[in-house]
């Protein structure tokens, strides 16, 4: 999510350790903390009108104004706690996972094949560590998705929302019966992610007449907070169906008592394709690229701070002049 395919250059005879590989997942776990945590009200106004497009149907900033005029301004932060752990801990298992599957796959294909191949690298890389962050995600945002629709549930704090789904749903209905439109959402979103910056990252700086060995650290950022954000606005359309169902199932009683597969099938016959297309996607949109642009800034600046010499791809003729 914070490395381009062309943001740097870097040697490709350095070797990456656990160390290295620590230091990205850590980095990545405050990045994504901080900065889902910062866009915690919008997407409390985005996921109210999901679930109630008939009661939230002035817009985002009229979402805002319903939601604080109805249940004042704290209501805009409900869901906060489980936010920031949930997103903390898909951050680390996804950064970390990145830089892991991309760095084994150059090794395994050599400089030039992974040159040549870089954009499926990240493709492949992207999608097999979203999977895994997924798997530890979708607990925390089943419970953040259920204090938001009904904030008392649980007694309203993170471990109370959790064991009460555990008790009324069991364990796999209660947390997991979002996994199937998670990874529909999270898996294109993140691979979307990677794939749009790398390529908005080279225009910018081909449009600039930049190259990535001679940028200083301000040319740095305003890259990667362009390019980030444009590559959030990309990834937030594509994912953007499938966040709709995700809200949507976790609401109590949603889509019947069948099976989720059965429940997901009825949500989106009862709501309309358009409608799981286009609800609450112009707030999304504002938070997804909003939250790309400041991840990609806290990233490289946490990396830095940490002493860490981020891993990109090598374009081997260039050892030929």
């Amino acid at each position: 999510m914070a490395l381009s395919a062309s943001t740097f250059a870097t040697s490709p005879k350095k070797v990456y350790g656990l160390d290295y590989y620590l230091k990205g997942a850590l980095a990545g776990g405050i990045c994504c903390s901080i900065t889902h945590g910062a866009v915690c009200p919008v997407d409390v106004v985005k996921t109210r009108i999901q679930l109630e497009p008939e009661v939230y149907n002035r817009g985002m900033v009229g979402g805002f104004k319903q939601v604080i005029e109805n249940e004042g301004a704290s209501a805009l932060l409900t869901g906060l706690a489980p936010t920031a752990v949930g997103y903390f801990i898909q951050g680390w298992f996804k950064f970390g996972g990145v830089e892991f599957f991309k760095i084994k796959a150059v090794e395994s294909m050599g400089d030039e094949a992974a040159w040549e191949s870089r954009t499926g690298i990240y493709l492949g890389a992207s999608a097999c560590a979203e999977f895994i962050a997924d798997v530890f995600l979708c607990p925390l945002e089943a419970t953040r998705i259920r204090l938001v629709s009904e904030p008392t549930y649980g007694g309203g704090s993170l471990t109370g929302c959790a064991s009460k789904l555990i008790k009324d749903l069991g364990f796999v209905g209660g947390l997991y019966s979002g996994f199937v439109p998670m990874l529909f959402k999270q898996i294109p979103y993140t691979m979307a992610k990677f794939a749009v910056q790398g390529k908005a990252a080279e225009a910018i700086q081909g449009a600039a007449g930049l190259t990535p060995e001679t940028m200083g650290s301000g040319a740095t950022l305003g890259v990667a907070l362009s390019s980030g954000v444009i590559a959030g606005v990309a990834a937030a359309i594509i994912s953007h169906p499938a966040d709709s169902l995700l809200s949507k199932v976790n609401k109590a009683g949603a889509g019947g008592d069948g099976g989720m597969m059965s429940r997901l099938a009825n949500i989106t016959k009862e709501t309309g394709v358009m409608k799981l297309c286009t609800q609450g996607l112009g707030a999304r949109c504002v938070m997804i690229g909003t939250l790309t642009a400041g991840q990609f800034a806290i990233f490289d600046t946490v990396m830095n701070s940490l002493g860490a010499s981020k891993f990109h791809f090598h374009d081997p003729s260039k050892d030929k002049h």
